[in-house]
């Protein structure tokens, strides 16, 4: 074992030295070699400013759509609302799944599924238990046009 290991410290020894692979991707030369010598190698960035154009300085309120636009309501839903005349649906959503979590009305084995008291079948069709995507269709018709 000496001697092997002789014979692995004699070329160092003798002058000779470890011959690197000249390809431009090999680790060992862009560790070795400073940055100087790889100029296009340079990260050069351009700084962009982003403008917009002035935005007018009155601004139109914007009036509710859609779902967020206020509707009247049937009398079984205003009864349920508290007496509300008209409201949005996603206000009423809120309010009905406010009275869900009140009341505890989901089911303990099924959170999807709620059971439906008195108050809440009228406003869903006399059902008994109701899915949680079903509610949204539900209230459907009592918001009138």
């Amino acid at each position: 074992m000496a001697t092997m290991s002789l014979g692995v410290f004699s070329g160092f020894v003798a002058g000779e030295t470890a011959s690197f692979p000249k390809s431009a991707s090999s680790p060992a030369l862009r560790v070795a070699a400073p940055a100087a010598f790889y100029p296009c190698q340079v990260n050069l960035r351009t700084v962009r400013k982003v403008t917009c154009a002035a935005a007018p300085e009155t601004k139109k309120e914007r009036l509710p759509r859609g779902i967020m636009m206020p509707r009247r309501v049937s009398p079984e839903m205003q009864a349920f609302l508290g007496g509300v005349p008209e409201i949005p649906r996603t206000q009423a959503l809120k309010l009905i799944w406010a009275y869900i979590k009140e009341k505890d009305l989901q089911d303990p084995q099924d959170k999807k599924v709620i059971i439906c008291d008195e108050n809440l079948k009228k406003i869903f069709a006399g059902k008994d238990r109701v899915g949680f995507l079903e509610i949204a269709g539900l209230i459907t018709p009592h918001f009138l046009k």
